[in-house]
């Protein structure tokens, strides 16, 4: 059996105390019998691949190639995962640069078929850099088994420091905050903005979200995510705020029930209304 991650409470409290075990947690979740099969099998294997067919033809490879960088639900979309793979880097028209989630990009880049000469696969250290991405990601799949937040809000600590240091343009990298699922999703909760801001046209968005950034965090510049003080005052606004939406749906349905429940009992409903209004 594996190792399930002990979440000692919710909120941002629950988040601290998490942090404080954090380590010795992911240790025990690494050294789990079914995450060491995977590795050893990897290990083993991956050096024989040389194209994106062989590794998508190898559902057990493919596993932890998606797995290393969050994308494991697109595992039985091998089609599209082949074209991802076989794009190269500088290729703009390849289907891993048009995708708005540059995850797919990392993910062809990190293995290299779509470049000339040798794949990655046979480089020396490739297993253990793929490896080590596959259990941080699992541990915060794991995580998020319990609490989605948390999960989250791991992977916005660890990708908005990588966009932070990447070379890109501030404007991309916020394009990159707006084109992921996950931090988007973290983002705009920390920054307070409602979720349909997600359905107006990407450059309305780059607007919305620098000026609040602008506001919250006091700027719009993206290398302050670089900044310890700035990434904790993220993640601490996103739990605080997610959890207020979390109780504040609860209590919504919680209420209704009883209006529910009271209305086929015979009782009156106006005191409950109340609530509401």
């Amino acid at each position: 059996m594996s190792y399930t991650p002990v979440i000692p409470a919710s909120g941002y409290a629950g988040w601290k105390l998490l942090n404080r075990t954090m380590e010795k947690q992911k240790a025990a979740f690494v050294a789990s019998a079914e995450l060491k099969r995977d590795e050893d099998y990897f290990r083993a294997k991956i050096g024989s691949i040389t194209s994106a067919e062989d590794l998508v033809a190898d559902r057990r490879l493919l596993k932890v190639a998606l797995g290393a960088f969050g994308l494991g639900s697109d595992i039985n979309n091998k089609f599209f995962i082949r074209k991802v793979l076989e794009t190269a880097a500088d290729d703009k028209t390849g289907l891993a640069n048009k995708l708005a989630d540059k995850t797919y990009l990392k993910l062809a880049t990190a293995f290299g078929f779509g470049e000339s000469g040798t794949p990655r696969t046979q480089t020396s250290g490739f297993a253990d850099d793929i490896l080590a991405k596959y259990e941080t990601r699992q541990f915060e799949a794991a995580v998020g088994e319990s609490d989605e937040s948390y999960r989250l809000a791991m992977a916005a600590q660890r990708d908005l420091g990588e966009l932070a240091a990447s070379s890109s343009t501030n404007n991309a990298k916020w394009y990159s905050v707006i084109g992921s699922k996950s931090l988007s999703t973290v983002m705009r909760t920390a920054l307070g903005l409602p979720e349909s801001v997600g359905s107006l046209d990407v450059d309305q968005q780059l607007v919305i979200y620098t000026q609040k950034a602008k506001s919250v965090l006091g700027s719009t510049d993206f290398s302050m995510f670089s900044d310890s003080a700035v990434m904790e005052k993220t993640v601490r606004l996103y739990l605080v705020r997610s959890q207020i939406d979390t109780n504040a749906t609860t209590a919504s349905g919680s209420i209704a029930l009883q209006l529910l429940q009271s209305g086929s009992s015979g009782y009156s409903g106006a005191s409950l209304l109340s609530k509401l209004v």
